[in-house]
């Protein structure tokens, strides 16, 4: 009898130790799984900082070309007035004056499509940036719910543990000297 209550405490305590273990692990996996997403939530916050830099590039990059462009027009309307002047044509008025106002005009409309185009470009960059925080976000919180469902299974598993030891502690009890049974004889 003795042997078989040894036995019966044994069982229970290693099955009550199986649970505890099951529980730290759960708990641990739900550790890792929340630093894995925090590291992710962390590379995508920098990429959210590179596609800003790349706003700032493109705004940069479109307004050093819309002055040089705007510069290549004043050239161009330069050579134009020289070679009007060259033949002898009075370059304030008329057709020479035209040709310059024309060429003005159009090389200002294509200064301006160049800005618009690098304004374009950095709000792509910066709509990107914001929907890389938005998925930090989202990967940083995900990660902590984890973490949190993990400790809540590990929890259980604690306590399935103490139900473990607790329940099979009557059992053995009741076994042993009869706790539980009624003493009154059948009717």
């Amino acid at each position: 009898m003795a042997f078989m209550t040894a036995l019966a405490i044994g069982s229970l305590a290693f099955s009550a130790y199986q649970q505890v273990r099951q529980g730290k692990a759960i708990k641990a996996a739900g550790r890792a799984e929340n630093e894995a997403a925090q590291e992710q939530a962390t590379l995508t916050d920098y990429n959210a900082q590179i596609a800003d830099a790349q706003a700032s590039d493109a705004i940069t990059r479109g307004q050093e070309e819309e002055n040089r462009y705007r510069q290549g027009v004043r050239t161009l309307v330069g050579s134009q007035r020289a070679g009007f002047a060259g033949q002898g044509i009075d370059v304030g008025v008329g057709s020479a004056a035209d040709v310059q106002a024309d060429s003005a005009f159009l090389g200002e409309l294509d200064a301006l499509t160049i800005r618009t185009n690098a304004a374009r470009e950095a709000w792509g960059f910066r709509t990107q940036a914001t929907d890389l925080r938005n998925r930090a976000n989202v990967i940083r919180r995900t990660g902590q719910f984890a973490q949190a469902g993990a400790n809540a299974q590990g929890n259980a598993a604690y306590f399935g543990a103490a139900g473990t030891a607790i329940g099979g502690a009557a059992n053995l009890l009741e076994t042993r000297y009869g706790f539980g049974r009624s003493t009154k004889p059948a009717a």
